[in-house]
């Protein structure tokens, strides 16, 4: 019997693409305004400084707040600004970012959707390998568990943030837990594997060999996820 959720938040809970497409080039725009140096160093050179400093670091890959300051501060020395302050230009640049990056759409059934799973007494968890600070959004009073597992040095598919979150969450076998996340690769898999069940949000209808394996469940929406439950007796169909 599942006593557990956790969940991915990057489109399973919001749709990423809108937010990415204004915070990529807005945070780097808004540095420009102020200093002028994407002319020298456009947008193109910062992604790829930042592709290079992962590969170099692997264990800092899902860092990402960290790939983009460190990347940030690179290029404001290189166009001539001393260390310190070229720091700090990171530093204000990345809080522009997250605020950009916080602006998210939730989908409309999210909010009655965790209602009803707490009320149903079952422990949610969040696991991301994004930057949203999940504390930042409406739905955070809901999860007794937020994994930044990026920042943990230990981004999905890493076993280590699925087990560290099933161990908080008081789960005592992995098969109490289902996870949720539109990634086959980085949710669906790792998790399965475990022992995990899975809820696969297919977000972009890619589809895998039919049928999924055992323990994986296809969805295309996280409104697909409540009649799931209910016909895995997981949830009253009257809640």
């Amino acid at each position: 019997m599942i006593s557990a959720i956790t969940f991915d938040l990057d489109d399973t809970f919001w749709d990423n693409s809108p937010v990415m497409a204004t915070t990529e080039p807005g945070h780097y725009q808004w540095l420009n305004e102020r200093v002028g140096h994407a002319e020298r160093f456009p947008l193109e050179e910062y992604q790829r400084r930042r592709m290079a400093l992962a590969e170099r670091y692997p264990l800092r890959r899902g860092d990402f707040n960290w790939l983009r300051h460190q990347s940030l501060t690179a290029i404001l020395v290189d166009f001539g600004y001393d260390r310190d302050s070229a720091s700090r230009w990171a530093d204000d640049t990345l809080e522009h970012m997250l605020d950009l990056r916080h602006e998210v759409t939730i989908f409309d059934e999210v909010p009655a959707l965790l209602i009803r799973l707490r009320e149903a007494g079952l422990r949610l968890g969040a696991i991301t390998n994004g930057n949203v600070d999940l504390q930042r959004l409406a739905i955070a009073e809901y999860f007794e568990v937020i994994i930044k597992a990026g920042v943990a040095l230990a981004p999905k598919p890493d076993a280590r943030c699925f087990l560290s979150a099933m161990a908080r969450l008081g789960a005592r076998a992995p098969g109490e837990v289902m996870h949720v996340g539109d990634s086959w690769a980085e949710d669906a898999l790792p998790a399965q594997r475990l022992g995990m069940q899975v809820a696969w949000i297919d977000v972009h209808q890619r589809g895998v060999p039919e049928p999924c394996p055992p323990g994986i469940h296809r969805l295309a929406h996280i409104r697909e996820l409540a009649p799931l439950l209910v016909e895995q007796n997981l949830l009253s169909p009257n809640t």
